[in-house]
């Protein structure tokens, strides 16, 4: 469909019609009841199968891999419809991090082999980064890939995958030298069977009482050669290839969502002085600022995902911080709005599916969850002192 010849309002009732249509209200409690960036496994991959067999699932990847060669007014009117829709949040592992990364860097072998895998949610791949004794400061990994003919032997272990005990998969950075800087003995490697033996799973239970982050351990792993995206050693660069869109994308995730259940809450809240919390002038300022930050940063991500790769990858450090900063933000002041109504632990009535009747207001199932969870937004995917490192060298260009 060429984006330049189609009028953009009859192509928004075409998307309306079709989530309509589609989006479920299964799929609609899947969202309501999402307490992290990764949106409840099971449904939602349902939902990223429904779209891929419309064949709207990845709309600004090239249209050789799977996208759909809409203008960006075009892929603008499918997001702005998507959020109203009330559609789940894809998982971000293969169609925001992994896939750009592959159709980027990839052999046409590795593209031909892995991409349809994984836009039909047939093959799900955790992330291997951080461990035990590297978080921030990455490049400080031990896990090792040992050549051994064809293959490499892996051991060493991961912490703070989110769903690999879900995946069959990994997509993982391995040390395959200790010459030189701590940069220069790293690779990009993936594997294909998280079921293989020498592979062990474990995850771990969250302050909110959920399954999400996993432990994986590896014991003499056979993972082929040909699995290496780029070369041997040159892993650091793939890295933080990756990490600019990861980081995108927890940009991208934040703001006008979490926004409007809190808006709905002010408006549902009685205020100590009388009226509603939303009348209360001092909360209107501080909501006025919130908002503000929540639309900036959206146009800020919709400008981004247009933008050149050298230009996104500066500007994903500013989304990550923003957005990281905003998402903390707006779940402090839902847990100031709930106060007692979001203290109990409702493990069963939180799952898709659940006929457990909720406890207080339709808001307050989530909101403690959803507290717990953003601790952890202004860490993960880099924390923000690494992205302010970051911002000062390739945007401010000031000196180390």
């Amino acid at each position: 469909m060429n984006g330049s010849k189609v009028d953009l309002d009859d192509f928004r009732q075409q998307v309306r019609a079709f989530f309509d249509a589609a989006v479920t209200d299964e799929f609609k409690e899947t969202s309501r009841k999402s307490t992290s960036i990764f949106t409840p496994f099971e449904p939602v991959m349902k939902w990223q199968k429904i779209l891929y067999d419309k064949g709207w699932l990845v709309p600004s990847w090239p249209e050789e891999y799977g996208g759909t060669g809409w203008s960006a007014g075009q892929q603008t009117v499918y997001a702005q419809e998507y959020k109203r829709a009330q559609a789940p949040s894809l998982l971000p592992h293969a169609v925001s991090m992994l896939g750009p990364c592959l159709y980027h860097l990839g052999t046409d072998e590795q593209k031909k082999e892995r991409l349809p895998g994984m836009l039909s949610g047939e093959h799900f791949y955790a992330q291997g980064y951080s461990e035990p004794g590297a978080g921030s400061d990455l490049a400080a990994l031990k896990t090792r890939a040992v050549s051994d003919g064809d293959d490499y032997i892996i051991n060493g272990s991961k912490i703070w995958s989110s769903y690999a005990h879900k995946a069959n998969r990994m997509f993982m950075l391995v040390r395959t030298s200790t010459e030189g800087k701590k940069q220069a003995g790293i690779s990009f490697l993936l594997v294909d069977d998280m079921s293989a033996p020498g592979i062990i799973v474990r995850p771990i239970v969250g302050l909110d009482g959920a399954e999400e982050q996993c432990e994986v351990f590896f014991e003499n792993a056979r993972v082929p050669k040909k699995n290496l995206i780029g070369k041997e050693n040159e892993g650091w660069f793939v890295a933080k290839f990756l990490l600019q869109f990861e980081r995108g994308a927890i940009g991208d995730s934040s703001g006008d969502d979490l926004f409007g259940v809190l808006k709905q809450m002010a408006e549902q809240t009685s205020s100590p002085h009388g009226g509603m919390i939303i009348d209360d002038p001092a909360f209107q300022v501080k909501l006025g600022k919130m908002h503000v930050k929540a639309q900036s940063l959206s146009l800020l991500g919709r400008k981004v995902s247009t933008a050149t790769s050298e230009v996104a990858g500066r500007t994903a450090s500013v989304l990550k911080i923003i957005g990281g900063e905003l998402m903390q933000q707006i779940t402090e002041t839902r847990l100031e709005l709930a106060g007692l109504d979001a203290l109990p632990h409702q493990s069963e009535a939180i799952q898709v599916g659940s006929t457990a009747e909720e406890i207080g207001p339709e808001w307050a199932l989530t909101t403690m969850p959803l507290y717990l969870n953003t601790r952890a937004t202004t860490i993960y995917g880099g924390s923000n002192e690494i992205q302010k490192d970051i911002i000062a060298k390739t945007i401010l260009q000031l000196p180390a």
